[in-house]
């Protein structure tokens, strides 16, 4: 995947702004954007949208410390961005804002138990102690989850203001 100085600065940016909107809504525990730009970009930019994704990360470690924390980000937000590569292309935007919005708050709500391999492995952790951990955060999954299906209903107009901004800017 070649990349030109536009695609570049654009997911540089795009990179940036997960971060930063992560940032701003830390206020609100467990309750971000993420999900629904990496839903949005995935769809506009298809596979280049991991670009802007391992910019997220990579931000993440830098700025708040590479820690055993930081190593599940390595495939946790690959995750959403497979499954949005695995979804239909077109799709009647009623139904595309359903699936898109039940997707991103998925993720959400699976968020523990797709840490929890890392987790598992990085403590050493029996099954069941790997389970207990996980239904111990199952709250926390609860409110990821509601947040990002909440605000997947800015997953429509987010991909509309980046096609139409693709557009415009070849």
């Amino acid at each position: 995947m070649k990349l030109n100085i536009r695609e570049i600065t654009l997911f540089a940016m795009l990179g940036s702004l997960m971060y930063a909107s992560k940032l701003a809504m830390e206020v609100l525990p467990n309750i971000h954007l993420v999900g629904v730009f990496i839903v949005s970009i995935t769809v506009v930019y298809r596979a280049k949208a991991l670009y802007p994704i391992y910019i997220f990360v990579l931000m993440q470690g830098v700025f708040a410390g590479f820690n055993m924390w930081w190593i599940p980000y390595l495939y946790i937000w690959t995750v959403l961005w497979a499954i949005v590569m695995l979804l239909p292309k077109k799709m009647h935007p009623t139904v595309a804002m359903i699936v898109y919005m039940l997707v991103c708050g998925i993720h959400g709500f699976l968020y523990g138990l797709l840490y929890m391999p890392a987790q598992a492995v990085m403590f050493s952790l029996t099954f069941e102690k790997a389970v207990a951990w996980w239904v111990a955060g199952i709250p926390f999954d609860i409110t990821h989850g509601i947040g990002n299906l909440v605000f997947g209903v800015l997953i429509l107009p987010l991909i509309k203001a980046m096609r139409l901004a693709r557009k415009y800017t070849r």
